[in-house]
C-alpha cells in the first residue's frame, strides 16, 4: 500500500470577505502519510534473558510475565525484570569485578558498606537486590492475608491487618518520587512499615529504619506507569491481590532463625 495516498486539497475563497476587485485564492496542498502498520510488539520469556557474566545473576522470574495481571500487565513485567532489572545487574557485576574487597561477598554484605561514599555501588546494587526480592515476594493467585505466626505479629505491632495495610499503602502512596517501601522485622523483633528513596533499602546504613526485609513494593514510576499512568494508589491497592504471603512468611522465620 502506498505510504502516501491522501491529497487534501484546500480552497479558501475570499470572494465574499473581499471586494472583486481584490479577489483572490489562497490553495494549499498537504501530503498526508498513512500510518504505517501498527508495529507487532514481541514479548519473549524470562528464562530468555541473562546478565553479562559475573559475581551476580539475575533472580529467576517465579511465573510468567503475564501471571500477574491484571495487577501489574505482561507489557510492564517484560520491559521491568527484561530491561530495568537487567541493566541494574551488569551494571553492578561491572562494579564488583572492578572492586576486588567486592568479589564473592553476598549481596547483603555489600549492601552493608553502601554508606553513599560510592553512589554507583549504592544505586546498583540496591537496584538489584531490591528488583530480586520484589519479584519473589508476588505471586498470581496470591494475596489475601497472612496466617499462623506472621498474622499474629502484624495484629500485634499494628493492631490489625487492616491497620497493617493503611499504614503500608499510605507510606507507599506518599513517598515523593521514585522509591520502596517496606515492611520489616527490626532488630528488637518488631514488625515496622518504613520507606526508602531510590534504590536505598533498609539493609544500608543511615537509614530512617533498619531491619530485616520481609516484603517491598517498587513505587518508581516504570513499575507502573504503563498501565496505571499517574493512578499510583490502584496500583498500591492490586498490589495486595498479588502478594505472595507464604513467601513472606518464610522469610521472617529465616530472619528469626538467624538471630
Amino acid at each position: 500500500m502506498k505510504s502516501k495516498i491522501l491529497s487534501i486539497v484546500l480552497c479558501f475563497s475570499l470572494s465574499l470577505l473581499l471586494p472583486s476587485c481584490k479577489r483572490k485564492k489562497l490553495t494549499e496542498v498537504v501530503e498526508v502519510p498513512l500510518p504505517s502498520a501498527e508495529e507487532k510488539i514481541t514479548i519473549g520469556q524470562p528464562d530468555d534473558v541473562t546478565a553479562n557474566d559475573g559475581e551476580f545473576s539475575l533472580v529467576k522470574l517465579p511465573y510468567e510475565y503475564n501471571a500477574l495481571s491484571p495487577s501489574i500487565d505482561i507489557l510492564t513485567m517484560e520491559m521491568h525484570y527484561s530491561k530495568h532489572y537487567l541493566t541494574y545487574t551488569n551494571n553492578l557485576n561491572k562494579l564488583v569485578a572492578e572492586d576486588p574487597t567486592l568479589i564473592d561477598l553476598p549481596i547483603e554484605d555489600i549492601l552493608k558498606k553502601c554508606d553513599g561514599s560510592n553512589i554507583d555501588l549504592k544505586n546498583n546494587a540496591g537496584g538489584y537486590y531490591n528488583h530480586g526480592f520484589f519479584w519473589e515476594g508476588m505471586a498470581p493467585k496470591s494475596g489475601g492475608q497472612p496466617k499462623d505466626t506472621l498474622a499474629t505479629l502484624i495484629t500485634r505491632d499494628f493492631g490489625s491487618f487492616e491497620l497493617f495495610k493503611t499504614e503500608f499503602s499510605g507510606a507507599a502512596d506518599k513517598q515523593f518520587g521514585s522509591g520502596w517501601v517496606w515492611l520489616v522485622v527490626d532488630k528488637t523483633g518488631k514488625l515496622q512499615v518504613t520507606s526508602t528513596s531510590n534504590q536505598d533499602n533498609p539493609l544500608m546504613p543511615k537509614q530512617t529504619i533498619s531491619g530485616i526485609p520481609l516484603l517491598n513494593l517498587d513505587v518508581w514510576e516504570h513499575a507502573y506507569y504503563l498501565d496505571y499512568q499517574y493512578k499510583r494508589k490502584r496500583y498500591i491497592e492490586n498490589f495486595f491481590k498479588i502478594i505472595n504471603w507464604k513467601k513472606v512468611s518464610g522469610r521472617y522465620e529465616e530472619a528469626v532463625a538467624k538471630e
